[in-house]
């Protein structure tokens, strides 16, 4: 149940909401993004340059990232998304989580990848969440996941004052889910997570006693999340695929106040999370993959930004190979999809590259087919 130093480790970070992408990655020397953009544009002379070819640079508040890409340890993803896009946060998302374009997916993607991991679900911790319920993304009948709120806190009827009182609970909580084996697969599914919540409960009370660090996260729900990760990581529990989120990118309104503290949050998050591997020496075998459901609108509405589509995506750590993938989408008026960007990344050859090229599984039934993988790893 344990892990090695060569055992491959993906970090997944949803930005939910809909991250405005022409804010993120500016295309500064695009007059046609200042035209469009009078309210929210982000002034040229602001942008940090990361290819002066292009003209495009990222937004300030992404210093620490910057500082990443200039180390070579960033893959900026540009144009990413799917055929037929959905401005729907709902709908979009799901089509993310399962990869099922065209139809209401049933499974999670990376409930897959953990199922190819571990067959037989020996570990019931090879798939952590942090944060409150499960992500679509990692749902699957008969996988198991952890899904934490606050690590020092989780497990099973901690509520309860009093280790005799609560013994005698998880007893019979125990006992409880037992007897559903056998009485058909909706109980069978009951009795299973019971069981699973148990066992996981008992083996992730201990990480936090087993890390120390030198690295100071912020006080921010994405840092402290980030760090119960690196918790449960380095305590080598043989967690393999962990999932967190950052919400409030829906920028309709106050955009220019709103989205650059939530790329601030996000970069100082991201920065202080690669130091902690670092510290600790796991860096060299854990790739971070940021995303988001869709982007922005080209043009701003006076406050803030639409929904729209073409998005970016970022992989980041020791073994990505940094620099510009795909091409950044034009702003010309006739390339542009119903006032959106266009997309030209397939996001499921995304998926396929770090399903196939990173934790070396079969992308075929993961992805739901053949699509071009980008060697970023």
């Amino acid at each position: 149940m344990t892990t090695t130093s060569k055992d491959p480790i993906l970090v997944v970070v949803q930005l939910t909401g809909g991250n405005d992408y022409l804010n993120t990655v500016v295309p500064f020397a695009d007059g046609r993004y200042h035209d469009s953009r009078p309210t929210v544009g982000v002034p040229a002379a602001d942008v940090l340059p990361v290819d002066g070819r292009l003209g495009l640079g990222f937004n300030p508040a992404l210093a620490e990232v910057k500082d990443l890409y200039d180390a070579g340890k960033v893959a900026v993803i540009n144009g990413i998304g799917y055929p037929a896009p959905n401005r729907s946060h709902f709908r979009s998302m799901d089509i993310w989580h399962t990869c099922e374009p065209e139809k209401v997916g049933t499974e999670g993607w990376l409930g897959r990848v953990i199922r190819d991991l571990d067959p037989h679900a020996d570990n019931v911790l090879t798939g952590v969440n942090f944060g409150r319920g499960l992500p679509r993304a990692m749902a699957l009948t008969g996988v198991p996941v952890a899904s934490v709120a606050i690590l020092e806190t989780y497990g099973v009827l901690t509520g309860i004052q009093g280790e005799p009182e609560r013994s005698k609970a998880l007893d019979i909580f125990a006992r409880m889910y037992s007897p559903t084996v056998g009485l058909g697969a909706t109980m069978d599914y009951l009795g299973q997570t019971g069981r699973d919540a148990l066992k996981g409960a008992d083996i992730l009370k201990a990480a936090p006693d087993m890390y120390t660090s030198g690295v100071e996260y912020a006080d921010t729900s994405i840092a402290q999340n980030l760090q119960g990760i690196a918790k449960v990581l380095t305590a080598n529990l043989g967690a393999r695929v962990f999932y967190t989120q950052q919400g409030g990118y829906d920028t309709h309104a106050s955009e220019a106040a709103v989205h650059p503290k939530l790329l601030g949050d996000f970069s100082r998050a991201v920065s202080d999370f690669y130091a902690d591997l670092r510290e600790h020496d796991v860096a060299d075998h854990v790739v971070i993959f940021a995303f988001t459901e869709f982007g922005r609108r080209v043009k701003d509405n006076g406050s803030g930004t639409d929904h729209g589509s073409g998005g970016v995506a970022f992989a980041i750590g020791d073994p990505v190979r940094g620099g510009m993938y795909g091409e950044y989408p034009s702003l010309a008026e006739g390339d542009l999809v119903e006032g959106d960007l266009a997309f030209n990344t397939d996001f499921r050859g995304i998926y396929g590259t770090l399903v196939e090229q990173w934790l070396g599984l079969d992308a075929k039934p993961i992805v739901g087919g053949s699509f071009e993988q980008v060697e970023f790893v």
